[in-house]
């Protein structure tokens, strides 16, 4: 029960990698404040673990705000929360390239910035870790917008850790590969695409959402209290290939 009385905000909880961290939180003693903009994933998921949760937009900048000042006091944050849309470079709409940059790394920063300033008010230590892509290394075909807001995760994330260590917030990305979420079927179930993925894979698999869990809460951890402003793979190998 490491995170025992801990108060943990989890963005994005809803589905696939979020909801995998804000069970394995609970199961650990935590108390999980929920994100999602689904009210009835928040239902499921808080009829599992209890906690409360908070149904937001997080495209919504100021009720991204809003929601992330509703969920304190917190310890610990895990932004999960992001979207993908599927489109060629040559097709790429502006719409679409505006909307995964303001849920993906905008929302990030308002919720983090927002989490941060109360502990610093408080005078207490805490851990954000970030939910970033290995995207943010490699240029994936129809995902320009998306690798664009990655590589933009993890630049935040560097500057976050450089500016909050000396306040004892630490800050680090998980940078997962192909995970099998809903958001991944969607993208590499065509074998085309899924393919070529997994035989770069030495470990000859893609990551289940629980591989990613586990380092996040690794990293929120004691456990980690030298571990700051990394960007770390988890991807059964895949970038060493």
């Amino acid at each position: 029960m490491e995170f025992d009385g801990r108060q943990v905000i989890v963005t994005g909880a809803g589905k696939g990698i979020g909801r995998h961290t804000a069970q394995l939180l609970a199961a650990r003693g935590a108390q999980v404040t929920a994100l999602s903009r689904s009210q009835a994933d928040l239902d499921s998921l808080r009829a599992e673990i209890g906690g409360r949760s908070i149904a937001v937009d997080l495209e919504d900048k100021v009720a991204a705000r809003q929601a992330a000042e509703a969920a304190l006091p917190a310890d610990l944050l895990v932004n999960c929360a992001g979207i993908n849309i599927l489109e060629p470079f040559l097709e790429m709409q502006d719409e679409s390239f505006d909307k995964i940059q303001a849920v993906n790394v905008r929302a990030t920063a308002i919720v983090s910035q927002v989490f941060a300033r109360d502990l610093v008010r408080r005078g207490v230590s805490g851990a954000i870790v970030n939910v970033s892509s290995l995207s943010s290394f490699f240029g994936f075909p129809d995902h320009a917008a998306y690798c664009a807001s990655k590589g933009a995760m993890d630049g935040l994330t560097r500057v976050m850790a450089k500016e909050l260590g000396s306040h004892g917030i630490r800050v680090n990305a998980v940078n997962p590969g192909v995970t099998l979420t809903d958001l991944a079927r969607v993208a590499w179930s065509a074998p085309e695409k899924g393919g070529p993925m997994l035989a770069r894979t030495p470990l000859g698999r893609f990551a289940e959402t629980g591989d990613v869990a586990e380092v996040i809460l690794f990293l929120l951890s004691d456990r980690a209290a030298m571990l700051t402003g990394l960007a770390l793979p988890i991807d059964g190998g895949f970038h060493v290939v």
